[in-house]
């Protein structure tokens, strides 16, 4: 069966659930203090308190760990949105400033931020469906932010192209090519795009 067309994963008892938890957070205090290479199975597991084996069961390598950890740290801030979302009169300032939300704390945390990116730029077709959660969930936050229930096609295709720059700004300001004034003028400048379609849409 190929990566495409893997079934959908049984649902986690509780008790699972626990352990993957402490697993995606031993992930991410490790590559915290580290990077990406201080992401290592055997440590991870350690620090989890699980075996190996269990590790490789909820995780099957590096690269789907450290996807899976920006899945959950994207999570934590859509929860965190959706309490407290974002102010303004117009879908793409909100949607500039909840972008720059979730680029400002993953700044506080720069070497979990360069693991997290780094994987998800090695990430190969086997992959797939972690990747896949991590692009619905960015979407996800785009949506809300724009506070449109039922967005046109052009919309949607705009908002891939915000997610598009948002991800390329993160590898740019990673790699020390990029300023924060330079992301914040590049993630602004597309998320305009929201308020040209709803214009196309109103004319």
């Amino acid at each position: 069966m190929t990566a495409d067309a893997r079934p959908a994963a049984p649902a986690l008892t509780e008790r699972q659930e626990a352990r993957r938890r402490r697993i995606l957070h031993a992930c991410a205090q490790l590559a915290g203090r580290g990077g990406f290479e201080a992401v290592q199975m055997r440590e991870v597991a350690e620090a989890a308190g699980v075996a190996l084996g269990t590790l490789y069961r909820y995780f099957p390598s590096k690269i789907h760990l450290l996807v899976a950890t920006m899945q959950d740290q994207l999570q934590q801030l859509h929860t965190t949105l959706r309490d407290h979302p974002p102010a303004g009169d117009d879908a793409a300032g909100r949607v500039a400033g909840t972008l720059m939300r979730a680029f400002r704390a993953l700044q506080r945390e720069p070497h979990l931020a360069e693991a997290m990116v780094r994987a998800l730029t090695f990430a190969d077709r086997g992959v797939s469906a972690e990747v896949d959660a991590v692009s619905r969930l960015t979407t996800a936050i785009i949506l809300d932010a724009t506070g449109l229930e039922h967005p046109t096609p052009e919309q949607l295709s705009a908002v891939r192209v915000i997610e598009h720059t948002w991800h390329s700004a993160l590898i740019t300001w990673l790699s020390g090519r990029a300023s924060i004034a330079r992301v914040r003028t590049d993630i602004e400048t597309a998320c305009r795009l929201i308020d040209l379609t709803s214009a196309d849409r109103s004319a």
